[in-house]
């Protein structure tokens, strides 16, 4: 499947723990700046005061430590699109090296308005995943 959505970043050394790979929380960020890159790209009003994207659940499945200095490439990949809900899947990879997979799993999106009542998608998503 083609992804949506890709970006290249470097592990920064910050993201490291003790035992020298990145600490499992900074996956998750990995994929919220991809997510958010992506966002950008379809709308440049995607979050606003009246409506956003909320994280609803997130799945990791972690494959193998990542070490520093690396470069890796997030991908976006449509999952599930509901009314209300997008389910995105998401890949972490090495971008130096060619079938080295760190991580994947899925995020599920759901729209919300100021008051917290979840919307239907705004249609620039729903046309990026059709």
């Amino acid at each position: 499947m083609k992804p949506l959505f890709e970006i290249a970043m470097d592990v920064r050394w910050g993201d490291m723990d003790a035992f020298n790979h990145v600490n499992n929380a900074s996956y998750l960020r990995y994929v919220e700046e991809a997510r958010v890159a992506w966002f950008k790209t379809l709308t440049p009003d995607w979050a606003n005061v009246d409506c956003a994207p909320i994280l609803a659940a997130a799945t990791v499945n972690y494959r193998r430590p990542i070490g520093w200095p690396e470069r890796l490439r997030v991908s976006l990949l449509a999952g599930r699109v509901g009314g209300k809900s997008l389910t995105l899947e998401h890949r972490i990879e090495s971008a130096t090296r060619d079938g080295l997979r760190y991580a994947d799993g899925q995020a599920v999106m759901v729209w919300v308005d100021r008051s917290g009542a979840s919307i239907p998608l705004p249609e620039a998503v729903r046309a990026a995943c059709a």
